[in-house]
């Protein structure tokens, strides 16, 4: 077996002795829950922005439908531009949660003392 090198979250590199039966299976193992940990909240947060946007659709549904019943013109146009409104602020908070729950999931942990690089 040759050299095999490995490190975890360090900078100093290991490696096993020529002939050993050691692996990194025991880092690999280590690492893997943070990658799932990863994966779980990818998939939490999908299942809570559908859930969102169906509920979102849901109310706007009701609201058209109780809108449309109204018999009186200027209290049915008030209430079209009240549904618009609560449209948008749904919807938009909807697609606002989405990218600051994927920003907390995905952003770097910790920022170079230097500044480091923008991309």
């Amino acid at each position: 077996m040759a050299d095999l090198k490995f490190s975890h979250h360090t900078n100093q590199e290991q490696t096993a002795p020529e002939g050993s039966t050691h692996t990194a299976f025991p880092l690999i193992a280590l690492c893997f829950g943070l990658h799932m940990r990863h994966v779980l909240l990818s998939i939490l947060t999908a299942l809570l922005i559908v859930a969102m946007t169906l509920s979102a659709m849901v109310i706007l549904v009701r609201a058209t439908l109780y809108v449309t019943s109204i018999e009186r013109p200027l209290v049915r146009a008030g209430a079209m531009a009240a549904e618009l409104l609560i449209g948008v602020v749904l919807l938009l908070g909807t697609v606002w949660l989405a990218t600051h729950l994927a920003v907390l999931i995905f952003a770097p942990k910790s920022n170079p003392a230097y500044g480091g690089p923008l991309g």
